[in-house]
């Protein structure tokens, strides 16, 4: 019988280093531990990356090799939470040594500038697979990736593997909460065309494992403050259609439904390469915990799509706005109530 999650996590070792703060998971991460943790967390960012600044926040490019070695030595981390790297999957198909120089060379500087005694937690992501599967991904099936970026966070992987055997792996699927920009995230960008009343295409054929950042952030001091070491699978509980995904927050956001669009992959063109059912089990970690870390997203029963006309279907002064988005698919409505 599995454990109930903690209701308050250990503390991870500090100081506390978090690299990618301009991604969704990272950013939600800084601010979580640095709530709990007050100035003994930092959240690194890419140099040019100036208007994300603040107090804890350290301008370094992770591949400047003396630039990550100067922060080493002033802060003397305790502990890593690796989430740099670039995701934008069309830049990294036209640029792949720009992909491979952030992905794969900044890991390997982030190893060699690491500690041996410095817990590190690296995430990885379910785009190492190709989707041409039924999904439900265990970590022993083979990676396939289509695009450049998931080949290159299979090198990370290996890599750190292989230099760091104590380390653990997580490989996420889509982090569901606010970014700095307010346009990462998948629900900002489906969002910022409804509200722009434009029209946004989805795929029905591209499945992913959505997660509550809040759950995330509750997991990584978990896994930071143990030792659970080597490759787990970190994806939510139910597996969702691109296009589905985007049915909640129309629906949820109250948005005009006939903005949405769906279509196959197939339809998408071949720039950049689409995955398909790249879904994640995650078994071996709830095994691990003894605990499943994640509740479902949508967390609402009644947010679930029924079909493909799902967004249509709303009865008569059916509630439908952007706080509720940001109340109930931006936060896990049970973390934030308590």
């Amino acid at each position: 019988m599995l454990r109930p999650a903690p209701s308050l996590p250990v503390t991870a070792p500090l100081p506390l280093l978090i690299t990618g703060v301009a991604g969704v998971a990272g950013y939600n991460a800084f601010h979580y531990f640095q709530s709990r943790h007050p100035g003994e967390v930092f959240g690194n960012r890419q140099v040019n990356n100036w208007p994300l600044r603040g107090e804890g926040i350290l301008a370094c490019d992770i591949e400047d090799r003396e630039g990550l070695a100067r922060l080493f030595a002033e802060h003397r981390f305790a502990a890593v939470l690796n989430c740099g790297g670039s995701c934008r999957l069309k830049s990294c198909e036209m640029d792949p040594t720009m992909a491979w120089r952030v992905n794969v060379s900044g890991v390997e500087n982030l190893l060699d500038h690491c500690p041996a005694d410095t817990r590190l937690v690296h995430l990885s992501v379910d785009l190492v697979y190709s989707g041409e599967g039924p999904g439900g991904y265990r970590e022993e099936d083979p990676t396939d990736p289509v695009t450049v970026y998931g080949a290159t966070m299979v090198a990370a992987e290996e890599r750190i593997l292989a230099a760091r055997p104590d380390a653990c792996i997580l490989r996420i699927s889509l982090p569901m909460g606010v970014s700095f920009n307010g346009h990462a995230g998948a629900i900002d960008w489906i969002q910022s065309r409804f509200k722009q009343s434009k029209p946004a295409t989805l795929y029905y054929d591209e499945l992913r494992t959505p997660t509550y950042t809040d759950c995330m952030n509750r997991l990584f001091e978990t896994v930071l403050a143990n030792d659970l070491a080597g490759l787990y699978h970190a994806g939510g509980s139910r597996r969702m259609s691109l296009f589905e995904i985007a049915q909640v927050i129309n629906r949820v956001g109250g948005y005009d439904p006939s903005h949405l669009m769906g279509c196959p992959r197939l339809d998408a063109g071949p720039m950049p390469p689409r995955a398909g059912n790249v879904t994640l089990d995650s078994s071996k970690l709830t095994d691990a915990l003894g605990y499943d870390p994640f509740d479902p997203w949508p967390y609402y029963d009644r947010h679930l799509p029924t079909g493909p006309q799902w967004h249509y279907e709303r009865d008569p002064g059916e509630p439908g706005s952007p706080e509720l988005i940001q109340q109930t698919l931006y936060q896990n409505p049970r973390v934030s109530e308590g």
